[in-house]
């Protein structure tokens, strides 16, 4: 909806910027452009030939001049060729409905979701949402995704088919997983805009950790096998991710993150080792 203010000019819908008859935007956002990026990055200490998972929230950055190509750019140049940038590219909407992914629908439909949902193809399957910069990166040039059809992850770089190639089914997040080949090659966690709850590395710690709770699940998705879309099942770990917030706030307290600001987001830098260890640790003694 759109209204008119007699003296005011335009406002529109949501309250999210008004403008007046002079077209100047009046809202607190900063404008972002890829020099500011690329000079964060660096003074947190992101380098040539560095292997690091990537999670953004680009709206958390204010305006960013040229969106998620700028970000994907800075990260590029950054890194350099000797480095690898990989991102989570997960597509949960191919998960059984009773999972919950399918909320917005009545259950009388699940059958025909079953039925008729769409295979995962890595090259066409879009993200849910993992934010404009994943869905971006999964389709840029060089960029390799893996055959996971709900917890995928893309990579761009030196070390991308290490990580990416043979992502089983039931270790989605474990040893032979990205994650898991990432901590093999003493990786890094970069943070744009988001917070420990997007942290998808402390995943692994779900899988080393001990604790009362921990507990395989059965998941479903639509396949292509054979030529043919199949449904199938397959048993994984059970993860849930609702208490790497308060990890997160304990790991700040011991560890050294690297921290700066774009705009206004807050950004992270880490060794996943040491998140993930951390984790580990934490998970056993207070998660029941």
């Amino acid at each position: 909806m759109i209204i008119y203010g007699k003296n005011t000019g335009l406002i529109l819908d949501f309250n999210i910027r008004e403008f007046n008859f002079g077209g100047k935007i009046m809202d607190n956002r900063k404008i972002v452009v890829k020099q500011d990026i690329v000079d964060a990055l660096r003074r947190i200490g992101v380098k040539n030939g560095q292997d690091i998972i990537v999670h953004t929230s680009m709206s958390s950055f204010g305006f960013v001049c040229g969106g998620a190509q700028v970000i994907i750019e800075a990260l590029i140049d950054t890194v350099g060729d000797e480095g690898t940038i990989i991102m989570p590219t997960q597509s949960w909407k191919n998960m059984d409905p009773s999972y919950g992914v399918h909320w917005e629908e009545p259950k009388e439909w699940w059958d025909i979701i079953r039925e008729n949902w769409p295979a995962y193809d890595k090259c066409i399957t879009p993200t849910n949402s993992m934010g404009a910069v994943a869905e971006m990166f999964r389709n840029w040039p060089g960029t390799i995704r893996s055959d996971h059809p709900v917890r995928s992850f893309a990579a761009l770089g030196k070390n991308a088919n290490y990580l990416i190639s043979n992502h089983d089914l039931s270790d989605i997040f474990g040893e032979t997983s990205p994650i898991g080949k990432l901590y093999n090659l003493n990786g890094y966690i970069l943070l744009l805009g988001t917070g420990y709850d997007k942290n998808t590395s402390m995943h692994l710690a779900d899988v080393r950790a001990n604790y009362p709770s921990k507990h395989m699940e059965e998941n479903s998705c639509a396949v292509m096998k054979d030529g043919k879309r199949q449904w199938i099942t397959y048993s994984t770990l059970y993860v849930d991710g609702e208490d790497f917030t308060d990890i997160g706030d304990e790991f700040e307290k011991k560890y050294n993150v690297s921290k700066t600001k774009v705009g206004d987001a807050d950004i992270r830098f880490m060794k996943q080792r040491d998140i993930v260890d951390f984790a580990v640790q934490w998970i056993e003694k207070n998660r029941k």
